[in-house]
This record gives structure tokens, C-alpha cells and sequence, in this order.
């Protein structure tokens, strides 16, 4: 059965840009008569807002798009991700890099703008262990997303060596998202286009891990005029709770007007669906 998700960060209230991603996801769960299922990304402590978590749910439900099941939360499934870690311990090593030494000896830039990490602490650190590295290779991993095509990566050439797990306690978003997407069920993927270059580093934690992958579909990414990303970091405003939210989100996802939402599930095409990275925000 397709079972889809949205997994918001509770760092500010719900904005258009998520919601579009949250959008596209209901829509593309609903018309497959599929579950849909809402996760709360609260593993990074220090960014989380009080009550930022409540305000979204709340504005999900007041634009209509109610989820199935109870609301799963990263900060109570730290367990899991621990027993994750120990499966893939022949595969890590401890970095004591700081992010200077790693900016200073990169290799490079990846897609997402991180420095290539060379691979420096591979047969060992001598000093602080400062983040549990997992050791990539030179497979070329690739897949066909439902809306931006044909994608691959070389991790070791591409990423390199990427972070699970800091000193700190902090888990790594790739190594929580993957846990989280199996041990929900989930099917289907619908997330922003800014996510579309980790997706290779999910598959890769998925095959360590055994885990089957999801069918992926990355929507292109809000920007206001300026090119900037829409973000809770860069000001974004709250959504708006009427019919005239949804459909400016349409709009910008290409799809046909709608009088309603369970119009739009019937009219949801993902062909329509602009092939872009980001795009500007409709007026």
C-alpha cells in the first residue's frame, strides 16, 4: 500500500515553501488512495522552537490535509537510530576534523555546497573524535525521480565520507530519515528539490542497512524574487488557513485550478509538476 509522509522541522511556523513539499506529498498520497503520515524532525535540540511543532500540526489541519496515525516525533526514537549505528560499525571510523581543517583540505565542493570531505581520518585520528564518519565507495548509485529525472552520484568522488552521528549526541539527518522511512512503512517520498542530491546517501544507509528504497519525487524549491529560499531562517510568514493558501500552491506546483481539495486530489498529475530545482513563488 503507498504510504507517503511530511516531516517538517519545528523551527518556526508552518511557511509556503514546506507547505508546498507537505502539499504535494497529501495530494500524491491521496490520489494513489494511499496513507499519509506526519513525522516531526525535532532531533536538533538547540533549533527547535516552543510550540513551533503544535502551530504546524494545527495548521495542516485547518488547511485540511489530516494525517493517518499518531504523529511520530525523532527526539523520542533515539533508540533506534543507536541500534542503526551498531549494525554499520564495520563501515564508520571517528573524525576529529574541525570544520576548518575539512574547508582547508577539501577536495572540493559537492552539489549542496558542503566541502568534498578527503577522507582524512580513514586510518585514524590522534586527536578528538569529533563526528562517526561512514566510509563511502566509488559506486555509481543512481535512480529516476518522478519529477527532476535521472540522477547519480559517486559518493567517495562526489560527498565523501559523510557524518551519522556527532560527539555531541546529535544524530546525522541521513542516517535518522532512513531509519524513520523504513520503520514507518514508507512507499513514496515527496519532499523539496534541496534535498535531491542526499538522496543518494539514503540509498546508500539503505543497502548497509538491508532496508528496501522508496520511489523518490522532489518538487522544485520555493524562492522569493530575490532567489533566496523561502525558510523559517530567511523570514518566511506563516500560511494563511483558507482554499486561497492551497491553490496558490497549485499554482506553483503546476497543477490545474481547484474549487477544492478533494478536486485537487482527483486533478493531481505529477507530469505537471515543473522539472525545476527552485522556482518563484506565484503571486
Amino acid at each position: 500500500m503507498y504510504t507517503g509522509r511530511f516531516a517538517p522541522s519545528p523551527t518556526g511556523p508552518l511557511h509556503m515553501g514546506s507547505l508546498i513539499a507537505g502539499l504535494a506529498s497529501w495530494l500524491d498520497a491521496r490520489a494513489a488512495g494511499g496513507r499519509w503520515l506526519v513525522r516531526v524532525e525535532d532531533l536538533d535540540r538547540p533549533r527547535v522552537v516552543a510550540g513551533a511543532a503544535d502551530a504546524i500540526l494545527q495548521a495542516l489541519s485547518r488547511l485540511g490535509l489530516n494525517w493517518d496515525g499518531e504523529v511520530v516525533y525523532q527526539s523520542q526514537r533515539r533508540d533506534l537510530y543507536h541500534r542503526a549505528l551498531e549494525r554499520l560499525v564495520a563501515d564508520t571510523y571517528w573524525c576529529g576534523c574541525s570544520r576548518r581543517e575539512i574547508a582547508d583540505s577539501s577536495l572540493g565542493l559537492a552539489a549542496d555546497g558542503a566541502p568534498i570531505y578527503p577522507g582524512t581520518c580513514r586510518a585514524g585520528t590522534p586527536g578528538a573524535r569529533r563526528a562517526l564518519r561512514l566510509r563511502t565507495s566509488l559506486e555509481s548509485l543512481a535512480f529516476n525521480d518522478r519529477v527532476q529525472g535521472p540522477q547519480h552520484q559517486v559518493l567517495a568522488r562526489d560527498i565523501g565520507d559523510f557524518v551519522l552521528y556527532r560527539a555531541d549526541g546529535l544524530f546525522a539527518y541521513q542516517l535518522a530519515v532512513v531509519v524513520d522511512d523504513a520503520e514507518q512503512g514508507i512507499t513514496d517520498v515527496v519532499r523539496g528539490a534541496d534535498l535531491l542530491d542526499s538522496t543518494p546517501r539514503q540509498m546508500y544507509l539503505q543497502r548497509l542497512l538491508g532496508l528496501q528504497t522508496p520511489r523518490y519525487l522532489h518538487v522544485p524549491v520555493a524562492v522569493a524574487a530575490s532567489g533566496e529560499k523561502l525558510s523559517k531562517q530567511t523570514g518566511a510568514e506563516a500560511v494563511g488557513a483558507s482554499m486561497a493558501t492551497i491553490r496558490r500552491a497549485l499554482r506553483f506546483l503546476g497543477q490545474p485550478e481547484s474549487a477544492s481539495l478533494a478536486e485537487a486530489v482527483r486533478q493531481w498529475d505529477p507530469a505537471l509538476i515543473p522539472r525545476r530545482r527552485a522556482l518563484a513563488l506565484p503571486l
